[in-house]
């Protein structure tokens, strides 16, 4: 059982930490994005440095009080907040935004994890290289919750997840020791693999304070091309023809919907949107290339033999980085224009590539026997990870379908599951798809799981209520 942190405890907490590491919390950490949720807390605790969250866990572990780890609040399933029970303390990566060290011949910053995703790019061009976890909340998220939730974003296919990226970790554990693996090296076989467990874990299994991060070489040249395409199975064959012609060389692939067009005509008219009328499918293509080639005329090239092949029915290829810009700035506002609209469930999928037509086909037949609706299905069909979400019929309100949110929500969970895929891709499991995990999970793995999270967190204090419930 956990206590609240009371204002005795946190008397004690204060004299144990530097003056002003503990505030009132303010409203952006008890919100998340989507409103679905309130948060609590007792205070915010902001510390400085590692051996600071390492007092304050060893304090809240004798004391079993619950500490919420708090990055960028971006969030979007319920991880960085905690709706009920025991008042915890917010633990807030504000003030650890350090450089800890920058080695571009051998492809490695480390960072501190409050650091931004946008700075630590920022960081890695200044320096002739590429960090390329990309998110359209970047400006906001930190490094420290991108690894927390193991992110994907749109660069996937090519360079990986954010676990994929990440060589080595500093973390504080429940008890207040400090795992200082924080290592550079590529190859090291000396035992379990910690810092593997800790991204992905939420926060339910350490506090991540920093982070070794892999660069890349900047791609010398780079194109972008949007392609009007008749179906999904199309847009997945065109993958298969963009891969086998430029292997290697393809940073994203992404694959639009016209409703998201619909969407964006709808509550923001005034950013540009390219086709008239909106077509059924799009597909875009961010390509990354050496000097010696030309990224029009391969483009130009795999479009013509997308035509021929029936593929590809109308394209357009970014002649300059602003309209490279633009076209990337259409599909990042999507999520807005959903949240604009109001969905009545989104989903955040992910199913083996060449199960993604047959899905998209039944679940709108699924869903069309349970009402009307408009379906923005949309995401990173380079890497099998679906946005698919469900919004009321035109004219109509989010608050009209309440009550059928948890059945939509099962009817496209049940198929995803039905086809091999996950629940959850890209935004971790939170608070929000705690249930989805004991329904649709594994039982071995979370027997695991669970022995795992006894043996580390034996007080349950680390992010109460998230992944594990």
């Amino acid at each position: 059982m956990l206590n609240p942190a009371d204002p005795a405890f946190l008397d004690h907490l204060a004299g144990l930490l530097p003056p002003d590491t503990l505030r009132p919390c303010e409203a952006r950490h008890l919100e998340e994005p989507r409103g679905r949720w309130r948060g609590q807390g007792a205070a915010v605790a902001l510390p400085r440095n590692a051996e600071e969250v390492a007092i304050l866990l060893r304090a809240c572990h004798a004391a079993r009080v619950g500490v919420v780890p708090w990055a960028g609040g971006t969030g979007l399933v319920g991880g960085q907040l905690m709706p009920d029970g025991p008042l915890p303390v917010i633990l807030a990566m504000d003030r650890m935004t350090a450089l800890r060290g920058l080695w571009p011949q051998e492809n490695v910053i480390a960072v501190e994890a409050g650091m931004t995703l946008a700075e630590v790019q920022a960081r890695a061009e200044a320096a002739g290289r590429l960090f390329p976890l990309s998110l359209a909340s970047e400006g906001t998220a930190r490094i420290g919750g991108n690894l927390g939730t193991n992110a994907g974003g749109v660069n996937v296919l090519r360079y990986g997840n954010a676990r994929d990226l990440c060589l080595g970790v500093e973390a504080v554990l429940a008890d207040g020791t400090i795992h200082r693996g924080l290592t550079r090296l590529r190859k090291d076989n000396t035992g379990y693999d910690l810092r593997h467990l800790l991204i992905g874990s939420e926060g339910t299994l350490g506090i991540l304070t920093a982070a070794a991060l892999r660069l890349f070489p900047r791609p010398a040249r780079q194109g972008t091309a949007l392609l009007t395409v008749p179906s999904p199975a199309a847009a997945l064959d065109l993958l298969s023809l963009a891969q086998d012609r430029l292997p290697g060389l393809i940073s994203a692939f992404e694959l639009i919907s016209g409703t998201g067009l619909d969407f964006l005509a709808e509550t923001l008219p005034e950013l540009r949107r390219p086709f008239s009328p909106h077509p059924a499918w799009m597909v875009l293509i961010d390509l990354g290339l050496p000097r010696a080639m030309d990224p029009e005329e391969e483009l130009a090239a795999l479009f013509e033999a997308a035509a021929e092949a029936g593929l590809a029915q109308d394209g357009l290829i970014a002649q300059s980085g602003a309209q490279r810009a633009e076209f990337w700035q259409m599909r990042e506002t999507i999520p807005e224009a959903n949240r604009r609209i109001g969905a009545v469930a989104s989903h955040d999928v992910s199913l083996p590539l060449s199960a993604i037509p047959g899905f998209i086909d039944r679940a709108g037949r699924a869903l069309a026997a349970l009402g009307y609706w408009r379906i923005n299905c949309f995401g990173h069909l380079g890497d099998g990870n679906l946005h698919y979400n469900v919004f009321p019929a035109a004219g109509r309100s989010r608050a009209e379908h309440q009550n059928s949110r948890d059945q939509v929500q099962t009817c496209v969970h049940d198929l995803v599951h039905d086809l091999g895929g996950s629940v959850s891709a890209e935004h971790g499991i939170g608070r929000l798809k705690v249930a989805d995990l004991v329904r649709y999970g594994d039982p071995a793995k979370l027997a695991a799981m669970r022995a795992i999270k006894a043996a580390l967190d034996p007080h349950g204090i680390l992010n109460p209520g998230a992944v594990l419930g």
